[in-house]
């Protein structure tokens, strides 16, 4: 065979082999996940839309930090309730104000972290219920995460900091808790004509006697 023929066979075999790696390339890529707050856009807060619920007895320096970057909470269970009145287990929660829903999807966001030792406490939940006060809650139980002291969302929580996405979707009666963006748990919905977002620390069964998490990153979205 001629040299120019040859010359001519190389560079298409050349041109064939790089065009077949491209494509290769791009099919081995893994797809892109779906982030849980596509589809979402974050409410306007300030700190007018934190408040904060602490044991009635106590300054809200007494259970409550925050730098301007990470907001520590923590609770004794020694503690009063937050309100003289009320029979309720001690807690400091922060109450997501202003943006109380009763229709549509909304989501609650935000990076937490549980000290190891911190147990049976909810560190956050949604509040309003048919029949109940809450219709999710999230428990930590020898640094297991739980879906009310039940089934289990996530392990080995401690001392890290994880992002929690949770999304309320009034219509459809369902909630779908997510770590890390991966989904972790999907629930039927209790119920309830209003709706909002708390966390922080809340005792509950066998309570350490030290309950605290930390949070940075807070946000309310609301479906599109």
């Amino acid at each position: 065979m001629a040299p120019r023929a040859l010359s001519w066979i190389s560079v298409s075999l050349l041109i064939f082999l790089a065009s077949w790696s491209c494509v290769a390339a791009r099919g081995s890529r893994a797809p892109r996940t779906a982030d849980p707050t596509d589809g979402f856009t974050a409410v306007r807060l300030s700190e007018s839309n934190f408040a904060l619920q602490r044991p009635f007895d106590e300054s809200s320096g007494a259970r409550y930090s925050f730098d301007g970057t990470v907001r520590k909470l923590w609770v004794f269970s020694s503690d009063e309730p937050h309100a003289r009145q009320s029979h309720t287990k001690p807690r400091t929660e922060i109450r997501m104000a202003g943006y109380d829903y009763s229709s549509g999807v909304w989501q609650f966001e935000g990076y937490g972290y549980v000290p190891s030792g911190t147990t049976g406490v909810c560190i956050m939940q949604v509040f309003g219920a048919g029949e109940a006060a809450s219709t999710l809650m999230l428990h930590v139980y020898d640094g297991a995460l739980r879906y009310y002291n039940r089934q289990l969302v996530e392990d080995a929580i401690y001392d890290r900091w994880f992002r929690l996405n949770v999304v309320h979707d009034i219509d459809a009666s369902t909630l779908t808790v997510f770590i890390d963006g991966e989904q972790k748990l999907h629930v039927d919905g209790r119920g309830g004509h209003s709706h909002y977002f708390k966390f922080g620390v809340y005792g509950q069964r066998q309570e350490s006697s030290r309950m605290e998490s930390h949070w940075k990153d807070v946000k309310i979205l609301k479906k599109d």
